[in-house]
């Protein structure tokens, strides 16, 4: 078991690395390529990018401190400190892709007829708004784990006896309490799968406005040719940036049915495997979409990288 945690390491080191720098170079890029007026996709992605970025690094110092250190020492406050904010982190990744996709699908419904109007969305202050909405019910949703009472053998909690289980809902089978018991369900139901199903549908809703613009041919017979460059450009890039939006939210399909598959199947397995499977299937999102939404909004574009470069060095 100890050389399998030693892989299992090895792998979070490699898998946490590479979601930091992800997240951070999507922040750094939108925050260089953003003119006077925000716009609201940069805004809700910037807002994805903390969030996982947040969720990343709690999860690496809770592992760090209560599971791989030899102190059993830490106090149920600590604990629950840590668990808020790994679970906060998660919630509102979760949600501002929820909004994402909303907010993707409402710009190709019926853009042939709405031309250059925009949605409602596209306001500044409703992305404000919405964006504070996700922080203050992903707070709401998590407040909860602080009246969480972790119980059980200490021994079957962590490899090294801590208080402080690898499951945040984790309690004993002969005796878990009803608040407990409610909390997981309540929360897997709002948080995971209620989520899920919002984005496979919209994930569908996207795809079948992309067939049927396919289908549709439109000659623009009394349009300038400049004007036909202009509008093809502007058509590549919103079909580059909704792929982008596409795959990201396959992504999100796969990793979070894998993990409801593991947390309510597999919970008779080894506390431990079964923590460090469920990080890496709730952190391969949170680390790889940066990355399909940088290179779909020609974020991570190589030229831009060399140019920077070229004026760093001048």
């Amino acid at each position: 078991m100890a050389e399998y945690m030693l892989y299992f390491l090895g792998w979070r080191i490699f898998v946490s690395s590479v979601g930091l720098l992800g997240n951070v170079l999507l922040i750094l890029s939108i925050i260089q390529t953003m003119s006077s007026r925000v716009k609201s996709f940069e805004l809700f992605l910037m807002g994805l990018a903390a969030a996982n970025l947040e969720e990343i690094v709690i999860i690496n110092i809770y592992e760090v401190i209560i599971l791989q250190t030899s102190s059993a020492a830490i106090g149920t406050w600590s604990c629950q400190l840590l668990q808020f904010l790994t679970l906060f982190g998660e919630t509102a990744s979760i949600l501002f892709t929820v909004i994402i996709s909303i907010f993707r699908y409402q710009k190709l419904r019926d853009a042939e007829r709405r031309v250059n109007l925009p949605i409602y969305l596209d306001n500044i202050r409703s992305a404000w708004k919405l964006s504070g909405v996700c922080v203050m019910i992903s707070t709401l949703l998590c407040i909860p784990i602080f009246a969480i009472h972790p119980q059980g053998s200490a021994g079957n909690l962590t490899r090294n006896g801590s208080s402080c289980p690898p499951d945040f809902f984790q309690c004993d089978e002969n005796h878990c309490p009803t608040f407990n018991r409610v909390y997981k369900y309540l929360f897997s139901l709002l948080c995971h799968l209620l989520p899920l199903v919002i984005v496979t549908v919209a994930s569908c809703l996207i795809i079948a406005v992309l067939l049927s613009q396919r289908k549709v041919v439109a000659p623009a017979v009394s349009v300038s040719q400049s004007g036909q460059l202009s509008k093809k450009s502007t058509d590549h890039r919103l079909n580059r940036s909704t792929i982008a939006v596409v795959a990201a939210m396959g992504l999100f399909q796969i990793d979070w049915t894998l993990y409801l598959i593991f947390q309510w199947t597999f919970s008779t397995i080894d506390l431990l495997l079964l923590a460090q499977v469920e990080f890496f299937i709730s952190t391969s999102y949170t680390s790889l979409c940066p990355y399909v939404y940088g290179i779909g909004q020609n974020l991570f574009s190589l030229k831009k990288f060399k140019r920077k470069v070229f004026k760093t060095l001048v």
